[in-house]
């Protein structure tokens, strides 16, 4: 497969955890359990082929899992380009929800950690219409010199390069001024407010479009329910809010919301479309407990 997305990021297992009701220390709490798959840059690869949009996942995870999560890209419709890792296991997370659709998390990186250079070969990414890095895979200090010799990788072999932060947090462990040197070559970034705010130093939202607007040719900030704004050269192109919507899980909302605008970008659309694109898929994405796409949206229409 030539992919025309190709994603840099990280592979999870999810367990996401919807309370009944407050914990009860030292006793039991009646919740809904699941696991499911996840990890932000493994969702936006699964909601890219959803759309119809060939894309190809580079990550790390742990060699007993290796056959059967390639597996599970292929069936979603992903080229997996996964290293296998004998020494740490694949990354796990626990998503706790709350009974507005909110969730934290307790990570496990695990093989994530130790993504190096040798899986992230040229070849893997040569004649993609877009490179696609997720921040999670610059979490950890070993791999993000790999990462960001991919994206100069990319960028001289004309291929243009996108980022989303990924975590205010680790954000600011890795620090605004560094993260911007190491995502010099991306064209393309998908922060949300909170992230916007660690990466302009400012709270103030004109601030951070100005700021990250000078330095990203195309910028997409997201505000969960609030009006995502779209920046091109700086200028404020398309604004919006999705429809008001009931949520059950937010997990994923963000790379669902990625992958529509990419999608109808590279199909030729306005910036205004994009958004709308962007806020439906982000819409299917809270509508159910996972961060993946429903078996329904395997097919490539979000019909």
């Amino acid at each position: 497969m030539t992919p025309r997305v190709v994603v840099i990021g990280d592979v999870m297992r999810d367990v996401l955890v919807r309370p009944e009701g407050p914990l009860a220390p030292g006793a039991d709490t009646r919740a809904e359990i699941i696991q499911a798959s996840g990890g932000s840059g493994a969702n936006q690869a699964a909601w890219l082929a959803a759309m119809g949009v060939p894309a190809r996942m580079i990550g790390r995870v742990g060699a007993a899992d290796h056959a059967a999560l390639c597996a599970e890209f292929r069936a979603a419709g992903v080229d997996p380009a996964l290293a296998a890792d004998a020494q740490a296991p694949t990354g796990m997370l626990v998503a706790l929800i709350d009974p507005d659709g909110q969730r934290s998390f307790y990570t496990s990186r695990g093989a994530n950690d130790r993504l190096c250079p040798d899986d992230l070969p040229r070849d893997l990414i040569r004649g993609a219409a877009l490179l696609h890095v997720s921040g999670y895979a610059m979490v950890a200090e070993g791999p993000r010199g790999a990462v960001a010799a991919a994206m100069r990788d990319a960028a001289a072999m004309g291929v243009p390069v996108s980022v989303d932060p990924g975590s205010a947090s680790f954000l600011r462990e890795i620090g605004p001024d560094r993260f911007a040197a190491l995502t010099a070559p991306a064209s393309f970034c998908f922060p949300n407010r909170d992230e916007a705010a660690v990466l302009a130093a400012s709270d103030d939202p004109a601030i951070q479009n100005a700021r990250l607007g000078a330095r990203y040719q195309v910028l997409a900030i997201k505000d969960g329910a609030g009006p995502a704004q779209i920046f091109e050269g700086g200028v404020l192109v398309a604004q919006g809010a999705p429809a008001p919507i009931r949520a059950i899980d937010t997990t994923g909302a963000g790379d669902a919301f990625f992958a529509g605008f990419i999608a109808a970008r590279l199909g030729g659309a306005a910036p205004p479309d994009c958004l709308a694109a962007a806020h439906a898929a982000g819409a299917r994405a809270v509508m159910r407990l996972g961060a993946r796409p429903s078996p329904q949206l395997s097919t490539g229409s979000l019909a």
